[in-house]
């Protein structure tokens, strides 16, 4: 539905403009001779309010032919036809309202006297419905501009809390402990990779840490960070946790929000391969397909195991994440299949320019 009707006051405003309208079109008819201000007033005044809901139409064009995606002639084309078309229902309204008048003796002839004036009531109907499109391309404009903005602002929101969630994960007690134990174990077996360990762990934190102004990064860093993080895991967890990385170069340079994986591949630390006796693997593949980057993220897991956490804020967040930063043209799947749990992302391939652009 038109926004102008969904309130009362709109549609009173609306209203209000349309009659400053009416009595130039009056005024105009009347100046050009051969028909009197009341006659002018009479047949014109209901033809206006008819036409005022006509020239609300151009909101639906607007709608289906947006300025970015539809070529200019299209645009031209479709627009003439339409002002033609409103045109002629104006000469129309006006015509039957003159007939019916036309029956009182006060309004006796009036219907001829308005036949000479019918090609200056069509141009200015014209001129008006062109108008109307005009503005209403302008208040979509407007309208899209503020919703990009909110877009945006709710995207650097969702940043700052992914980035948070994700120092609360660094900095969670349970995560610090078990490697900072797995440190300690292996200095009295193994002083290298003890000291490996802290050099990952220290990498981890400080790279994690040196995203917290960047809004959309690209997806080389970003598997770049979450390759960091399972390092630090592989070291605790030994043979246990396998990785293997399947990645396409050219999705590398892709922008993608920042912290955007990390709280894909915990999950599949926390809820796969931690659940495994025997341990398991990790995969992460990226590719770029056309205009499109498409991840997965694949982790063996207990079947048996509760699932009640699988499905949990982590993966909602990430959904979320897509669907404000891209404006719903991301995907996102996750499901078990067998005993592999696989999480898709499919995201459009932005270079920086062109999300700078966007932006």
């Amino acid at each position: 539905m038109h926004p102008i009707l969904t309130s009362w006051r709109s549609l009173a405003g609306y209203l209000l403009v349309w009659a400053a309208a009416a009595a130039l079109i009056v005024s105009v008819t009347w100046a050009a001779g051969g028909i009197l201000w009341a006659e002018a007033l009479a047949v014109l005044a209901p033809a206006c309010v008819v036409y005022a809901f006509v020239c609300l139409s151009p909101w639906y064009i607007g709608r289906g032919l947006p300025v970015a995606s539809t070529g200019v002639a299209q645009l031209a084309t479709t627009y003439m036809a339409a002002a033609v078309g409103a045109g002629a229902v104006f000469l129309g309204c006006a015509r039957f309202s003159a007939r019916a008048l036309g029956g009182l003796a006060a309004f006796h002839g009036v219907e001829g006297r308005l036949h000479s004036h019918l090609p200056l009531l069509f141009g200015m109907g014209l001129l008006l419905y062109l108008l109307s499109a005009g503005l209403h391309y302008a208040a979509q404009g407007l309208e899209a501009s503020r919703e990009a903005e909110r877009r945006a602002a709710e995207a650097r929101t969702l940043a700052r809390e992914a980035e948070l969630q994700a120092l609360r994960i660094q900095l969670n007690p349970h995560f610090l402990f078990n490697s900072l134990h797995s440190i300690a174990a292996l200095t009295t077996v193994d002083g290298a990779r003890a000291r490996d360990m802290c050099i990952r762990l220290g990498g981890f934190l400080r790279s994690s840490l040196g995203l917290g102004a960047r809004e959309s990064i690209p997806l080389g860093e970003e598997l770049a960070l979450a390759r960091a993080y399972l390092d630090v895991e592989q070291v605790r967890f030994g043979n246990r946790l396998k990785v293997q990385l399947d990645i396409d170069p050219a999705c590398e340079p892709c922008l993608a929000p920042a912290l955007l994986l990390q709280p894909l591949v915990e999950n599949a630390v926390k809820h796969g391969i931690a659940g495994l006796i025997e341990g398991g693997s990790i995969r992460i593949a990226a590719r770029r397909t056309g205009a499109w980057v498409d991840v997965a993220i694949e982790n063996e897991f207990d079947p048996e195991a509760p699932a009640a956490h699988r499905n949990g804020l982590g993966l909602r967040h990430v959904r979320r994440r897509l669907e404000v930063s891209y404006a719903g043209q991301a995907a996102f799947e996750a499901a078990p299949h067998g005993t592999v749990y696989r999480v898709s992302l499919r995201f459009p391939a932005e270079s920086p320019m062109a999300a700078s652009s966007r932006a």
